[in-house]
């Protein structure tokens, strides 16, 4: 029968204990000497000036230059060495204040780097940690280290008196005290270990505004690559719709067509059912192309968002005027959503407007993309009636642009999408 299963779950958690206390206790033992190591060099920076200057007093600034240039340089290393520290003794990742794609871009540092590292605030929060705050952590972890000492000692006091049979009385006081300090160093090493792993997250890693900055970037990033993977799809969908299923109809179509004109002695209810059939073929023929163009038209890809939006203003039954000033192709991505925002509008306008002429203007105004539709309709238009507004501005939000509406009642109704211009490619 193992010691475990005797103990039972107590047994466990004094394993526990003894463990984490072990690992405390060997985490800020590994600390003392880093956190000393900078205080000769320190001291040697700071005292040379000082010392220089009661003999040569033009030598002080110059000195002071000197020390603040060397500061950054003396706490690189040690700031790795806590780094691997806190990674290897307690299994705590302290985050470089740069993001592993930088660190990764394996560009030579120069002067520029250089300054920018001198004036950044993260260089003199890891020297503050180092001058100031190091020495007295290394104080903390001398104290814990000597509790343990004293208290190991303390305790086997007893032991060893009366074994020569002196003494046995303050052996047993001198014994209860060394128990009483072994019993306190865990929690006082847990405690020093916790305040250590703080001050090191908070000083050697990236301050709260570059994670959140980098954080941004990531979800940016994330936010690309979820698109054009709906992008692709998307167009994936398309394509098998049109080379399966709408072949297929188109087939169907035909031969129920064939049917119709050759098989001229069927009954007259056999030729209701296959003329019924042929029509509905047709519809489904029409509606999967509108389906397929609503998707992603085609001449979108081809010929960009000028002849795009000419055929969709052509197949409005108002009149449509459409100005279009673009200087090259837009990204893809921006592209189609301001395909989508036409698209919708002329939509809303054409069920709930009752307007008799619709303007569309598309231009770029320096990095901004600006698509306006403008109708002559009673107005009143509401994003949050169902009318699609509300999705059309969740598609612009999608590239960073930014969607308004206008339309007061008796109109005009103005959508105005302003997207991010992002050039694909000249012209």
């Amino acid at each position: 029968m193992t010691l475990p299963s005797v103990l039972g779950p107590p047994g466990r958690l004094l394993r526990r204990r003894v463990r984490t206390a072990r690992q405390d206790t060997a985490f800020l033992a590994a600390g003392v000497v880093p956190h000393l190591a900078a205080v000769p060099a320190w001291l040697w920076l700071g005292a040379k000036p000082i010392v220089r200057s009661v003999y040569m007093p033009w030598v002080v600034v110059p000195g002071l230059v000197a020390v603040a240039l060397l500061l950054p340089l003396v706490g690189m290393p040690l700031t790795a060495v806590q780094r691997w520290r806190h990674r290897e003794l307690l299994g705590a990742d302290i985050p470089r204040s740069l993001p592993a794609s930088a660190a990764a871009a394996g560009q030579r540092p120069g002067a520029h780097h250089l300054l920018r590292l001198f004036i950044s605030a993260q260089t003199w929060r890891k020297a503050a940690y180092h001058t100031l705050l190091g020495p007295l952590l290394a104080a903390a972890e001398v104290l814990v280290l000597a509790v343990w000492g004293t208290g190991f000692g303390c305790a086997t006091v007893y032991g060893w008196m009366w074994a020569t049979h002196t003494g046995l009385i303050q052996a047993a006081y001198v014994t209860a005290g060394g128990v009483l300090l072994l019993a306190a160093a865990p929690p006082l090493a847990a405690a020093v270990t916790r305040v250590e792993t703080r001050a090191a997250r908070a000083l050697l890693g990236p301050s709260r505004a570059q994670r959140l900055e980098w954080r941004v970037t990531d979800l940016a990033v994330s936010r690309a690559d979820l698109a054009e993977a709906a992008d692709a799809e998307r167009r994936r969908i398309e394509r098998d719709l049109h080379d399966g299923t709408q072949q297929r109809l188109v087939s169907l179509a035909v031969n129920l067509g064939l049917a119709r004109a050759t098989l001229t002695d069927l009954p007259d209810e056999a030729r209701r059912v296959i003329d019924e059939a042929h029509r509905e073929a047709k519809e489904a023929i029409s509606e999967l192309n509108d389906l397929v163009r609503g998707l992603h038209p085609t001449v979108l890809d081809d010929r960009g968002l000028d002849a795009a939006l000419s055929g969709l203003a052509a197949r409005v039954a108002l009149p449509v005027r459409l100005h279009v000033v673009l200087d090259g192709r837009v990204a893809p991505g921006a592209e189609s959503v301001a395909y989508f925002v036409v698209s919708e509008a002329l939509t809303n306008v054409t069920k709930h407007s009752r307007a008799t002429r619709v303007d569309v203007s598309v231009r770029r105004t320096g990095r901004v993309v600006r698509v306006e539709v403008t109708d002559d309709g009673v107005g009143g238009a509401d994003a949050a009636a169902g009318t699609g507004l509300a999705g059309l501005a969740g598609r612009v939000g999608s590239v960073d642009g930014v969607f308004r509406i206008s339309s007061p009642a008796g109109g005009p109704t103005t959508v105005t999408a302003e997207l991010p211009w992002e050039p694909l490619c000249e012209r």
